[in-house]
């Protein structure tokens, strides 16, 4: 498949993403846009592919929208591409959407600065990971819109809501030490360390638990984020617990556990996925 602004390469089963307009520090593009969502349907559709990492060429991750219309960027109506029911969507939020929906495990390794929707675009990917050299800024507010790329509701559910206001309210820059210590990336690494750290943490995925265990897991702890009660989860567990009980891969891990070796887990993502959860209907992100 041919991408624009980004580079797309699958090795040992993980899928390394790699945004790549070095020349703008990697500013969001629409054919970037339309590319990363086609490369998560890739990803999706591709059994052979168990890890997304997601990182930037040269010496940015990612510098946010492209602002290079001048005042002219956040104005639909002004560019004469208002819809003709006023409601345009925000492309930031149809990735994130996309990230959120995803089958696979994602991680983010913000390998320089990541400002505006380069840090929101990281909020739906499960491990993120930053360089020392990594500057991470909600600068919205200093650009007089408001947060986008459903980091509102990303965000504070990740650092809290006091912490997700210190930062948008300001929309000043903060350290990769910051970011870290306010809950956002989980590891800080020398810039020669981090993506061999992503690969690490993607082969141990890859290389040792089930492809469908894995998918269902993501998507149990992600929705669950918005339950009102435990009992949620509960019957979520168990519906789970029961589906998955039954089939083959649970029967996998049980022998390979008892017989001391790896295990071969023979189900797929695109085929074998039980239909037990209330969200698993596919949500649209066309324009």
């Amino acid at each position: 498949m041919t991408y624009q602004d980004i580079d797309c390469r699958t090795v040992d089963g993980v899928m390394t993403i790699t945004l790549s307009r070095a020349d703008k520090l990697n500013a969001l593009s629409r054919p970037m846009r339309h590319s990363l969502l086609a490369a998560f349907d890739q990803a999706d559709s591709d059994d052979t592919v168990r890890v997304v990492i997601v990182t930037g060429a040269g010496r940015a991750f990612c510098a946010g929208a492209d602002l290079s219309k001048g005042e002219e960027t956040f104005d639909y109506a002004k560019r004469g591409e208002l819809r003709a029911d006023g409601l345009n969507r925000d492309g930031g939020g149809l990735v994130s959407l996309r990230i959120f929906a995803c089958k696979k495990p994602v991680i983010a390794a913000i390998n320089g600065p990541a400002v505006g929707f380069g840090a929101t675009m990281t909020l739906p990917m499960d491990i993120r990971l930053a360089s020392t050299d990594a500057r991470i800024g909600f600068v919205f507010t200093r650009r007089g819109v408001v947060p986008e790329a459903c980091s509102s509701w990303f965000l504070p559910r990740l650092v809290g809501i006091s912490q997700a206001l210190q930062w948008t309210l300001s929309g000043r820059l903060f350290s990769a030490e910051e970011a870290q210590a306010g809950g956002l990336v989980s590891e800080v690494l020398a810039p020669q360390d981090l993506l061999p750290r992503a690969q690490e943490m993607a082969s141990e995925i890859a290389q040792n638990t089930s492809a469908v265990s894995v998918a269902m897991t993501r998507q149990m702890m992600w929705q669950m984020l918005g339950a009102s009660h435990p009992m949620e989860a509960h019957r979520i567990d168990s519906r789970g617990m029961q589906q998955m009980g039954q089939m083959a891969d649970a029967r996998e891990g049980i022998q390979s556990f008892l017989q001391k070796r790896p295990a071969q887990f023979p189900l797929r993502v695109s085929t074998d996925m039980p239909a037990v959860f209330p969200w698993q209907a596919e949500p649209s992100f066309e324009d």
